[in-house]
């Protein structure tokens, strides 16, 4: 976990990936973030780090920008549609609200996260001069002392009685099978018209050969930093916990789906990996 000083490493490898992948994939860019870039503020050389060979980790890479792009076009068309609250469980360094202000502004934004790594984030965008703007609410959660996330939410100003998009990503296979029920149970409750996009990894198993064996390294790699991956899914589980949870409407949205979605017809031969992809839930 994150002490005082750093961010949490995984929320790192993330934002550095997203801006690799502007630096050295050619256009069209799934996604362009490079204030990650600017908040983490890595040592020179830091493209030469094993975890960020620009061969070795593309599919990684592909796969953290086209999660990333999914959830903004839909944020996008919720807002279009009216909702003014967005929430972010496991916020990491997330930039949304800095690269797209256009629609932030237009909106409440909740990033939820540990404390350390949120301070550590609020120091930078106040470094950097992007500032805490009103509309963009940090809310630190203590996880490991069993803070309630939703007790914490509506201190910091979320009101349940309208809709929201809620977005979870790269969150659930860190969290017991018991806890995502729970949460499930919580984000059922939002008002009618409420959408989460929830990520989750499928069973080792589903998988084809190299993307097996690329899970199987982020699982080690997981397991040695001391957050090890503890819950996979297959859809068809994900769907059913999700309707036990009590929501009505919910749908399956294939990382394969994604990669047709944003990388057809690339000449560089980008793709990204299997083995993570999203429920869509709607109240």
């Amino acid at each position: 976990m994150a002490d005082e000083q750093v961010p949490d490493n995984t929320a790192v490898r993330v934002a550095l990936w997203r801006a690799m992948h502007v630096q050295v994939d050619p256009a069209p860019h799934v996604l362009t973030d490079e204030i990650g870039l600017q908040l983490v503020a890595p040592a020179d050389g830091w493209r030469g780090r094993p975890d960020m060979d620009s061969v070795g980790t593309s599919r990684f890479r592909a796969s953290m920008v086209s999660r990333a792009r999914f959830v903004e076009d839909l944020v996008a068309e919720q807002t279009d549609h009216g909702i003014t609250q967005y929430v972010i469980l496991g916020a990491g360094l997330d930039t949304f609200a800095q690269r797209r202000p256009d629609i932030a502004a237009r909106i409440t934004i909740f990033e939820i996260e540990q404390p350390a790594t949120q301070a550590w984030k609020r120091q930078r965008l106040i470094d950097l001069g992007y500032g805490i703007p009103d509309w963009l609410r940090l809310v630190p959660v203590d996880f490991e002392a069993s803070e309630s996330w939703w007790e914490q939410l509506i201190s910091a100003g979320f009101d349940p009685a309208r809709p929201a998009v809620v977005a979870s990503t790269g969150v659930t296979m860190y969290l017991t099978k018991e806890t995502n029920a729970a949460n499930l149970r919580r984000l059922a409750q939002l008002a009618p018209g409420s959408t989460l996009a929830m990520t989750f990894l499928l069973p080792p198993d589903h998988l084809a050969g190299a993307d097996r064996a690329g899970l199987r390294t982020s699982e080690k790699g997981a397991r040695a930093a001391g957050t090890p991956f503890v819950s996979f899914y297959t859809p068809q589980e994900m769907l059913a916990v999700a309707e036990e949870a009590g929501f009505p409407d919910t749908q399956h949205v294939s990382g394969n789906a994604l990669a047709e979605r944003y990388f057809a017809n690339r000449t560089d031969g980008l793709h990204p990996s299997s083995g993570e992809d999203f429920l869509v839930a709607t109240t």
